[in-house]
């Protein structure tokens, strides 16, 4: 916590003629909540401090390693196995990318925020879904039937384009007609390419990703960017450009001219799950983003649950035996975990310092280790909603025609009201994707309380200006270092995420970085794959 000064934003005019923080005025002392998730541990397990005598020994059949997805993913499954002598050890974060929290009554995310609706291959998404009671219906036809507390209600999305809000994230007015004409065409191609086979006879692009077509026509995707292949294509529209970037940027935290095509490509091809209630490509969402789902798993599984950190994992001749620690006032404390086998459900670069004799499983931490983008997520309490401009209403998520923001999430969209609550919770994303990602975390480490606040009310400023200050009550900001692994090119083919992917024996991985890029799908599929295999 840092007590910082909360800056008004300058006029409108101020702002476009200058967009300085000399323009800006003071308005009232507000103290901004930082939040750094897994930073303090990360850093003690990366300097490599001494750690006491485990001050107790702990016995389980299975341990699960880490809280996210993934990891209660495997819970989850590992019940439905009849397995019930399960332990899992949280992590540095309760839920990991799936986290949320709340101001009073009103919660948010600090994480995911939505799920696509699945498509028909995605048996286990849908095998979840219904079973918190999500799906109603007829889970696994073409057309389930969902909790319509769930469907994103509209309207869903808009854009601010030169100074106007408009209903859609791509630029449709005031663009010429020969880019609407390659908006069309990039879209028919979409459509082209979601029903498209490899000789394989599979589909090229299907969640989860392994299930994808391995014919090398389409592999070779995977060895250019996705703004190569827009330039490959004769894709020359400037909104099209930016709106392909503003979506690798959104989904994996990195700009498309670093983002794998075949990954970039993926996104919009894979996601055409449709329901009996709801128009094709709908998405599901919480108040809280994908926190409830986290603990509806959790609540599922039934699972026994630690407080702690993994700092090393082994095999015995018994199975697994984990050190794991906890830090109380800065000083930690040591505990042994001894199972028949472990889930090692934290990220790879984690993994890669914990597990003993990773490289032994074909895992070469310097050569296979995804590249980590950051991410940071500010929630705003406001006292009120501020005023709107008129052609466009609010939308769930709200995106502005510029970078380094992604726009922000109305929390309380999904409340069924004759009327707007009085308060409301507006969620920022920003995707540092302008920086080098060691450079972007150096500098989060290190960006006082006014910088981070400046950054993060960007899309705010523009959308909103001075008179959205009156409006604030409280900001919270979640500083994630590595938020999600990014897909670049080559990524399909890493040898080390094979070998880990394909592992079986006493220590199993179940983490959406298996797949290269961080959704919930992949994350859940990693986690169904290990239970099934902890369980024999």
């Amino acid at each position: 916590m840092l007590r910082r000064s909360f800056l008004a934003w300058a006029s409108a005019s101020g702002l476009a003629a200058a967009g300085s923080v000399a323009g800006f005025q003071r308005w009232q002392e507000i103290t901004p909540a930082l939040h750094y998730p897994g930073r303090d541990e990360g850093h003690f397990l990366r300097d490599r401090h001494a750690l006491p005598a485990p001050s107790k020994i702990i016995t389980t059949d299975i341990a699960i390693l880490g809280s996210g997805i993934g990891g209660l993913t495997a819970a989850w499954k590992l019940r439905k196995l009849g397995k019930t002598d399960v332990l899992m050890i949280d992590g540095p974060q309760p839920y990991g990318n799936a986290a949320g929290g709340s101001f009073g009554d009103l919660e948010y995310p600090t994480g995911g925020h939505y799920l696509p609706l699945p498509s028909p291959e995605s048996v286990h998404v849908r095998e979840i879904l219904a079973d918190l009671g999500i799906i109603q219906r007829d889970a696994y036809a073409e057309k389930p039937t969902y909790d319509e507390r769930f469907i994103l209600h509209a309207p869903e999305e808009r854009l601010l384009y030169q100074g106007q809000w408009q209903e859609g994230f791509i630029p449709s007015h005031g663009v010429p007609e020969w880019e609407l004409a390659e908006h069309r065409r990039f879209f028919a191609e979409v459509e082209r390419l979601r029903q498209q086979r490899g000789s394989d006879g599979r589909r090229v692009f299907v969640f989860p990703t392994v299930e994808s077509s391995q014919d090398p026509q389409w592999q070779a995707l995977d060895q250019i960017t996705l703004k190569q292949w827009l330039e490959q294509n004769g894709y020359r529209s400037p909104t099209l450009h930016w709106y392909l970037n503003y979506c690798c940027r959104d989904d994996y935290g990195t700009r498309y001219d670093f983002v794998s095509a075949w990954a970039g490509l993926h996104y919009y091809c894979s996601r055409w799950g449709q329901a009996a209630n709801a128009g094709n490509g709908a998405w599901l969402t919480w108040p809280g983003g994908l926190q409830p789902l986290a603990k509806g798993l959790e609540r599922s599984a039934g699972v026994r649950r630690m407080d702690g950190t993994v700092v090393s994992l082994k095999k015995t001749a018994e199975g697994v035996e984990a050190l794991c620690f906890r830090l109380e006032g800065g000083k930690p404390t040591t505990y042994l975990v001894r199972a028949r086998k472990a889930i090692c459900a934290m990220p790879l670069y984690v993994a890669s310092r914990v597990v003993e004799g990773i490289g032994a499983m074909g895992f070469d931490a310097a050569r296979d280790t995804p590249l980590y983008a950051p991410w940071l997520v500010a929630n705003f309490l406001l006292k009120r909603f501020p005023e709107e401009l008129p052609s466009q209403p609010l939308c769930w998520d709200n995106v502005v025609y510029s970078e380094p923001g992604l726009g922000y999430v109305v929390s309380t969209h999904q409340d069924i009201r004759v009327r707007p609550p009085g308060k409301t919770v507006f969620s920022s994303y920003v995707a540092l994707s302008d920086k080098n990602p060691d450079k972007a975390r150096r500098w989060m480490n290190a960006a006082s309380g006014e910088e981070l606040l400046a950054l993060v009310s960007t899309d705010l400023k523009a959308a909103y200006g001075e008179k959205f200050t009156a409006c604030v009550e409280r900001v919270d900001i979640t500083l994630r270092g590595h938020a999600m692994a990014a897909p670049l090119p080559g990524f399909r083919s890493n040898a080390g995420l094979k070998a880990l992917r394909e592992l079986d024996g006493p220590i199993l991985f179940a983490h959406a970085d298996l797949s290269g890029f961080s959704v919930f799908e992949e994350a859940a599929w990693w986690g169904c794959r290990a239970a099934t295999l902890a369980a024999l």
